[in-house]
């Protein structure tokens, strides 16, 4: 098959289904008066009409904005010098929004700040701390970068307590120079290592796009990796070329061979694991969490429903 994307018409099966209907166009306004990013949209993630239009979960990007100190070769968010920090009042943006949403479950992602000391761990936190003080049943998976390996910032972010930690090896070993910039794969696989040694109970997870150029045997290694270092968690996409300049697309995998890596997976023992065309590391993010951390979300919708006779899943937005 030619290995030039421009000869590769997309599959029948990587159809978007449109939705924007009043929640999505709402939201979409809210994000904008609020001063906030999302990966939804800077990453052009195909699953943004679906999340946003159903108001159950949407990934926040926080540290500066919309610009990332890396320039990996896969992602459509822009590469330079990221704003200045808002220390006080972004964390603060957040929590309101998720509260004004009325969302059940929220990813806390970020441009890579290889610029600060910390790798924006301590605006993490914060952000998650700001986030449980305003809607304490609603569960937080944070979405990191490697932060070049700084363990010292792990553990500040790991004070905050998320419900997920979430960090993606991309790829598979061999493609992982080509494809990420800065980032290692071994760094990231002790990365995730550490999660679970500070927070055991914790559920650890990370993701690979498909369609670079890996073979099947590779992917594997990679399952094989993760399970290594005690991941939980694993998500498998479809890579999709953003742009001219971006990384073209090796090749399409059919439906049925996402289904085979599920349960290639499964068999791995992972305890969740979502694979297809259009999913993304956040991808249905909220059937992910643990079982005390779901029972703390319905415990306090409930409670909300109970005091205020509003249910949660009718909200305005």
């Amino acid at each position: 098959m030619a290995k030039n994307e421009e000869y590769l018409r997309k599959p029948e099966w990587l159809k978007i289904k449109i939705n924007t209907n009043k929640s999505y166009n709402r939201l979409k306004h809210l994000m904008r008066d609020k001063r906030l990013n999302t990966v939804c949209e800077e990453a052009k993630c195909p699953n943004i009409h679906e999340c946003w239009s159903e108001r159950q979960t949407a990934t926040f990007m926080i540290l500066g904005g919309d610009t990332c100190t890396r320039g990996c070769r896969f992602c459509a968010v822009k590469t330079g010098l990221p704003n200045e920090l808002d220390w006080g009042g972004e964390p603060k943006r957040v929590a309101e929004s998720v509260e004004i949403m009325g969302l059940k479950h929220v990813v806390v992602t970020a441009v890579a700040r290889d610029d600060l000391k910390d790798g924006g761990a301590a605006v993490f936190a914060e952000t998650v701390r700001q986030i449980r003080e305003k809607v304490p049943g609603c569960t937080i998976e944070i979405l990191p970068s490697d932060m070049k390996g700084d363990y010292e910032s792990l553990h500040t972010l790991m004070d905050s307590a998320p419900d997920i930690f979430n960090h993606n090896i991309e790829t598979v070993r061999r493609l992982t120079k080509r494809v990420r910039a800065i980032a290692m794969y071994d760094r990231s696989l002790e990365l995730l290592r550490r999660v679970k040694e500070i927070a055991p109970n914790t559920p650890t997870k990370s993701s690979i796009m498909v369609g670079l150029g890996e073979t099947k045997e590779e992917i594997v290694e990679a399952m094989d990796d993760l399970r290594a270092n005690n991941v939980d968690i694993m998500t498998i996409g479809q890579y999709l070329q953003p742009t001219k300049k971006h990384l073209k697309v090796e090749r399409y995998y059919h439906p049925d061979e996402f289904t085979e890596l599920r349960e290639i997976a499964l068999s791995k023992g992972f305890k969740h694991c979502e694979a297809g065309p259009l999913v993304r590391s956040s991808y249905h993010a909220d059937e992910q969490v643990s079982q005390s951390a779901a029972q703390r979300r319905i415990k306090y919708m409930k409670g909300y429903e109970e005091n205020t006779g509003e249910k949660l899943s009718k909200l305005p937005f």
